[in-house]
């Protein structure tokens, strides 16, 4: 990791551009970029680290990283693939406590980090800000409901047919993944993983080619990522 120069004009731009600063007044922005850097990461490199203090908020400026954690045998669940201008380290940014999970680059990235005291002042001064914390808290709590209902509700396959969806761009193509980062994904393993997807090859719904997977049916991918199964 290193450190990279930035103007205050950039900073300013990028608390514009997230959805905890988006309208806050300019006076709040230029004091918020005083205390604020650009932080450059390799593919591995380990932004955060479970058990380890947060330095503050980050917000994805480029590239793409995993949220994950570890489960006591050493497997890997990936709660999340963050993309541009996602944000992580709220949790310990905002409870003043330890990261609940570990950050680690898929690729060369750049993140803005904002120090994470100064943030804890400004739930404390400004009632806005607040209600902007609050506001998006209760929306990543909502999906992490979705996640743990999901697997315990609904099969793999299912789950798996899901994800697609949600992941899928305009392409109706999706990146290059593994066996291994879809089960970790999904939170289950790579075995299950093949079988789903050879289960959702068999009814029509996809069809997989250079590891990508294409919608074939687009009736039929509907049935199995809707709740009612």
């Amino acid at each position: 990791m290193k450190i990279i120069d930035s103007s205050v004009e950039l900073r300013i731009k990028a608390l514009r551009g997230n959805e905890y600063f988006d309208d806050l007044p300019e006076s709040m922005l230029k004091g918020i970029s005083k205390h604020m850097c650009m932080r450059e990461y390799q593919r591995g490199d380990v932004a955060l680290w479970e058990g380890d203090p947060c330095d503050g908020l980050f917000i994805l400026e480029q590239g793409s990283a995993k949220i994950f954690r570890l489960s006591p045998q050493g497997r890997q669940y990936i709660v999340r693939v963050l993309q541009e201008g996602d944000t992580f380290g709220e949790v310990p940014t905002f409870d003043g406590g330890m990261s609940p999970v570990n950050v680690e680059a898929l690729e060369p990235c750049r993140a803005w980090m904002i120090e994470g005291e100064m943030l804890r002042g400004l739930v404390q001064a400004h009632p806005q800000f607040a209600q902007k914390v609050l506001v998006n808290f209760g929306r990543k709590l909502r999906g992490m409901i979705r996640m743990v209902s999901e697997m315990a509700f609904y099969q793999v396959t299912h789950r798996l047919a899901r994800l697609i969806a949600d992941d899928l761009p305009q392409t109706k193509t999706t990146p290059q993944w593994t066996q291994e980062q879809l089960a970790a994904r999904l939170g289950t393993v790579r075995e299950v993983v093949a079988r789903s997807l050879k289960e959702l090859e068999r009814s029509g719904a996809i069809r997989i080619e250079d590891r990508r997977i294409h919608i074939a049916d687009k009736e039929i991918f509907r049935q199995w990522s809707q709740p009612s199964h």
